[in-house]
């Protein structure tokens, strides 16, 4: 299992066990996924980083002074 987090603007648009598709874009070195209906963000992954699964179940929404976080589970 792999888990990723992503920045997510409002915590209340998903809920803890909801799978979410992920959709992959490309940067001249490097990769990032958003959730579909772009409801988060994940940070830049390098290629051996890279996602191989299209969609992931929620497992935590934490809140930090910052941001708004959804932790992600992916089969990897």
């Amino acid at each position: 299992m792999r888990t990723m987090e992503f920045t997510v603007e409002k915590l209340n648009a998903m809920e803890v066990g909801q799978e979410l598709g992920v959709t992959e874009g490309i940067l001249p070195s490097s990769y990032y996924y958003t959730l579909e209906h772009a409801l988060g963000m994940s940070g830049n992954f390098s290629s051996r980083e890279r996602l191989k699964s299209k969609s992931g179940k929620v497992v935590e929404l934490k809140k930090t002074p910052k941001f708004n976080i959804a932790v992600l589970e992916f089969d990897e």
